[in-house]
């Protein structure tokens, strides 16, 4: 199992930025997908971002050209830069992990998640 600890969340007004950060406690995390999800009240959890151990990344419609994800192999850490935030994107984000793309979709790992907030 692995261990998943996420920092970065908190009161932005519209327009503004924040950024996760993730650490990882096993150190063969390069094999994972790594990324993101958010849950915001009443609505399904969504895949927000994510990154395979080669770097490619995926992200949401509603959220591409805003967000980049980052991740480090070598540290165990994955990365989620937000700017032009909105009021939609007020949710609670969880740091996750997938063995696989598919397992990424179906059953990820998650942490215990932080709060983001967008202000108007």
């Amino acid at each position: 199992q692995v261990q998943l600890v996420e920092s970065g969340g908190g009161l932005v007004q519209v327009g503004g930025s924040l950024r996760l950060s993730c650490e990882a406690s096993r150190r063969d995390i390069s094999i994972f997908v790594m990324g993101w999800y958010r849950q915001a009240p009443g609505k399904q959890r969504e895949s927000v971002a994510s990154m395979s151990s080669g770097g490619a990344a995926n992200y949401a419609e509603s959220v591409k050209g805003r967000f980049t994800i980052s991740r480090d192999n070598a540290k165990n850490t994955v990365s989620l830069q937000m700017n032009s935030l909105k009021p939609e994107d007020t949710a609670v984000y969880y740091c996750a992990v997938g063995r696989s793309g598919s397992a990424w979709l179906t059953s990820p790992q998650v942490g215990q998640g932080t709060q983001v907030t967008v202000s108007t």
